[in-house]
């Protein structure tokens, strides 16, 4: 994840907007904060929009990180702001106001600029409207960002739980939210039902993911898809369980895992041309430099791992 983060962090310009979905909120906060350390430590300015808990959680990693965060403050460097409270300011009757989003956010992106700062923002209003079940109105903020990023020109990070875009209900939602940003960092996981059309949205999701993410142009795309495909009817026919799909890179690969409630652990089988069946394992071990089976308390992951191009 290390390399991931700290390649994304190093490119991360003005226009650049990116969107991380994280397992764990210690994930978000080592991440961020990084991305915030290194912005105010090298003379630019930072803006963040987030709950509370984050908040004091982003703080305490900049203090680590050598910032005096109350002088930042003083100076103007640093602008916390809270995420309800902001997106209160212009979600009108339950509706996202576009004319109220640039009168509440304009003012505070070129306060942060006086003097021509670059400048990095980070925000979770946009997480707040998803989990409150308002997908559509985060795809709109999302949007509003894009278009005020367009005429002001700054760096934006935004931050989703990977338990609120899990599901299939959510695919199409995804997709939408991964190609409204210039990349996805870190890992990102998805989960699926049994069902006989469960390993087609288990392509979609893979799909999505890697067509908006920094490596796209050397992403193994269509090897992926094939891989995750042959896990996931796996996990439907011989596990007969529900199943999830993560997919994280590491610098040189992108690691794909199904993880499944069934113990039993697959087997590599002998098969002829004919065969009908047993031949996912085989492709999967054509396909990618290296694959396992990591038995876990609740059943087991199969991973794979294919190198980009």
């Amino acid at each position: 994840m290390g390399t991931t983060l700290q390649t994304r962090q190093s490119m991360l310009g003005d226009g650049e907007h990116v969107v991380q979905f994280y397992d764990r909120d210690a994930d978000l906060v080592r991440a961020v904060g990084d991305y915030l350390t290194r912005a105010v430590s090298e003379g630019e300015a930072a803006i963040v929009i987030a709950t509370e808990e984050h908040r004091r959680a982003f703080e305490a990693d900049m203090v680590a990180g050598g910032i005096d965060v109350a002088r930042a403050v003083v100076d103007g460097s640093l602008v916390w702001l809270d995420a309800a409270q902001t997106l209160a300011r212009f979600l009108h009757e339950g509706v996202v106001d576009p004319a109220g989003f640039r009168a509440c956010l304009g003012p505070v992106v070129r306060g942060a600029q006086h003097g021509g700062r670059p400048l990095k923002a980070y925000g979770e209003m946009v997480a707040l409207l998803w989990d409150s079940g308002d997908v559509l109105g985060a795809i709109e903020v999302e949007k509003l960002w894009n278009a005020l990023g367009r005429e002001l020109r700054f760096a934006l990070w935004c931050g989703y739980h990977t338990r609120s875009v899990a599901g299939e209900e959510h695919a199409d939602a995804l997709h939408e939210v991964c190609h409204l940003h210039t990349a996805v960092v870190d890992a990102a996981t998805a989960r699926f039902r049994a069902g006989p059309d469960a390993p087609f949205a288990a392509r979609r999701f893979v799909k999505s993911l890697l067509e908006c993410r920094p490596y796209d142009d050397r992403a193994p795309a269509d090897d992926a898809q094939l891989v995750v495909s042959e896990l996931a009817t796996n996990a439907v026919i011989h596990a007969g369980s529900p199943f999830s799909v993560s997919v994280r890179y590491d610098g040189s690969a992108v690691r794909i895992a199904v993880h499944d409630w069934n113990p039993t652990l697959p087997v590599l089988r002998r098969g002829g041309p004919m065969a009908v069946s047993g031949r996912g394992l085989h492709l999967v071990n054509m396909l990618a430099r290296d694959w396992g089976v990591e038995p876990t308390p609740d059943g087991k992951t199969v991973w794979a791992e294919l190198p980009l191009r």
